[in-house]
């Protein structure tokens, strides 16, 4: 196992310093517009290397647990191409959902599913097989998003993920899970391995190969996860990534918008265009992800309902905190600029 993680991290090594000298070439390079927060031409789809060197390190040194989990790899390697598709050709963004909802389909049909959604005041929520697909499906789907919406500083999804990775990983260590063990170390050491060319200044970007893929994993990691833990520590140990997504969908939706409207409203924007430094505001997000996933750890109650509490407490504190208004506006003002509108 160790020697292949060694090859992993070199294989993923080699394959990113390959894409960075011919990204352009290959037209996967990425132009700055008005949501980047870079300034010039620079190289994307590393997911391309680092997620191709945990298939190909599993396919030559663990063979036979290859074959076991084929299909978990194959949804994998259909994210990836799907996301490597949207950095070079920018498809539409119903597209990459249908793709992903196809390999969450594939999981979920091989029993990697949501059957509880906790116990609270000594109760299970046990959801039927049917719901319980159709649940995990959306989950997988929607964190697959939440991290690749995160995706927007040097080093940010990376240093998320590797977070989440490890505790996942050390959960598995706990219980003697190998799946757990085995794909979260694996991406551990590649993702390990792309940061040193992703940290700012960034000499390439994951691009939605990486980011998409990445948040595909840690979602299926999350929910093997709930054989061990509950799904209120789920909750906190994957929270950051969550916890934007339901402050930018909230938001856009009081503002009349899609909430899949691309735009500048996440937690790193703010607090970016509020400290104006990329490696302070990455820091920062990584100390709150890693307070998060440690809480998330060390959950042991049985009964979830102060936990969840405890969760949508962090999610409102953060909705208000990260408000890119700059002014508080008391609900009597609010109200009465809805009603002005409306006599209007």
């Amino acid at each position: 196992m160790k020697f292949a993680l060694i090859i992993i991290f070199i294989l993923s090594l080699v394959l990113i310093s390959l894409l960075i000298k011919y990204a352009a070439k290959l037209g996967l390079q990425d132009v700055p517009n008005e949501r980047s927060a870079h300034k010039s031409t620079i190289p994307k789809s590393a997911g391309l290397g680092f997620v191709s060197a945990v298939i190909l390190g599993q396919f030559i040194f663990n063979f036979d647990y290859f074959i076991d989990y084929f299909f978990m790899y194959f949804s994998i390697l259909i994210v990836m191409l799907i996301g490597l598709y949207d950095d070079k050709y920018d498809i539409k963004a119903r597209v990459k959902f249908i793709f992903i909802i196809l390999a969450a389909s594939i999981v979920v049909f091989y029993d990697i599913r949501i059957d509880s959604l906790g116990t609270y005041f000594g109760y299970e929520l046990h959801l039927p097989w049917f719901i319980a697909a159709l649940f995990s499906v959306f989950a997988i789907v929607g964190f697959t998003n939440a991290l690749n919406l995160m995706d927007g500083l040097d080093g940010l999804a990376g240093g998320l993920s590797l977070i989440m990775l490890t505790m996942f990983f050390a959960i598995g260590l706990t219980h003697g899970d190998y799946f757990l063990v085995s794909l979260s170390a694996s991406f551990i050491v590649a993702v390990g391995a792309f940061m040193i060319f992703n940290w700012h200044p960034a000499k390439i970007f994951m691009g939605d190969s990486g980011s998409l893929t990445l948040g595909f994993v840690i979602s299926v990691l999350a929910i093997k996860s709930l054989a061990y833990i509950s799904p209120a520590a789920v909750l906190f140990i994957i929270g950051l990534p969550l916890i934007d997504t339901f402050i930018v969908v909230r938001r856009r939706l009081q503002r009349g918008q899609s909430p899949f409207i691309a735009d500048k409203n996440h937690i790193h924007h703010f607090l970016y265009k509020t400290k104006l430094h990329v490696r302070f505001s990455v820091m920062m997000l990584l100390y709150i992800q890693l307070a998060l996933s440690i809480i998330g750890f060390q959950i042991k109650s049985t009964d979830q309902f102060l936990s969840v509490v405890l969760f949508v407490m962090i999610v409102y504190i953060f909705f208000n905190l990260f408000d890119q208004r700059y002014r508080y506006r008391p609900k009597t003002q609010k109200r009465k600029k809805r009603m002005d509108r409306r006599d209007a």
